[in-house]
């Protein structure tokens, strides 16, 4: 099972928590497509990156994609060779969401020599040009989209071999080489990956993991972080639940209280507490971190 159905199992059972506020939810990623089948990003314009939220949050929720109007969208991009990392990315995931099937003939193929121009020396991705190493973010998101194009990045050995000048000396990764100290989002997108390509990962990445928890719930995003995020909470807990460590049941309760507390009534989540703004990319991950959490 690929990466992003892995995601999109899980949060379909966020609704076990959400009860009657569902159909909010629900509307609010409605309200994230434009009438163009695009995604909306913060400030209501259209991106890729955002129409991948809006799109798998609907799908969690098992609401309609207007799938004619995304393909539309998506066709207009070509085959991503004007894209950045990101974007490019993010173009494959949109089109596996909505079926490898709508894409024209060799577009796939191209779409993939677009990705692989950012493949670093050390066998990792990136999508600054100004770093010659790869990063454990641009490691997960290529091969998330890799696998949503039906394939597997070449050498993918090398890809795993790349994460290991991420490691930090406390037992987590950050997306810098020779950090003295781990990332949360570094640390999970790593632990996720390694896990999914069947290798094993050290036991006491968990320790380092559940010790980012804030005493008010949730995770923070870096040791000595002024407050917990939705992002580094959802992605967290996946990673816990990827080498099968139990959050504590204090530590369970107080991260339902935080995600609680980031919920608007109308229908999205905040990405945390100083956060005014509402989007799809937060919503989704607070489906992510409910989907586990409704699993005690």
């Amino acid at each position: 099972m690929s990466l992003r159905l892995q995601l999109l199992q899980v949060a379909r059972l966020a609704p076990r928590l959400l009860g009657d506020s569902t159909d909010l939810v629900r509307e609010f990623f409605r309200s994230r497509l434009s009438a163009d089948g695009a995604g909306l990003d913060r400030d209501g314009r259209p991106d890729l990156y955002y129409t991948i939220f809006a799109l798998a949050g609907l799908q969690a929720l098992d609401a309609e994609v207007p799938k004619e109007k995304v393909v539309a969208f998506l066709l207009s991009h070509g085959d991503g060779a004007k894209l950045d990392f990101v974007h490019a990315s993010s173009l494959a995931r949109c089109w596996a969401a909505v079926g490898r099937e709508h894409l024209p003939p060799g577009r796939a193929s191209a779409l993939l020599e677009r990705l692989e121009s950012f493949r670093k020396p050390d066998g990792g991705y990136e999508g600054d040009a100004k770093l010659a190493h790869g990063t454990a973010y641009g490691a997960f998101v290529a091969l998330g989209a890799y696998e949503d194009l039906g394939h597997t990045p070449p050498n993918i050995l090398k890809l795993v071999q790349s994460l290991k000048r991420l490691e930090t000396p406390d037992g987590a990764w950050s997306n810098v080489p020779n950090a003295r100290s781990g990332a949360t989002n570094a640390t999970a997108g790593a632990v996720t990956l390694i896990r999914h390509l069947g290798f094993p990962v050290n036991d006491r990445v968990g320790d380092w993991l559940l010790a980012q928890v804030h005493p008010q719930g949730g995770f923070l995003a870096v040791p000595g972080a002024p407050m917990p995020d939705l992002l580094s909470t959802a992605t967290a807990i996946h990673a816990l639940a990827a080498i099968e460590r139990r959050l504590p049941s204090g530590v369970h309760e107080r991260c339902l209280d935080f995600i609680d507390t980031l919920w608007s009534a109308q229908g999205g989540f905040h990405g945390h507490w100083a956060d005014d703004h509402l989007d799809a990319e937060y919503t989704y991950y607070a489906l992510l971190a409910l989907g586990h959490l409704s699993l005690g």
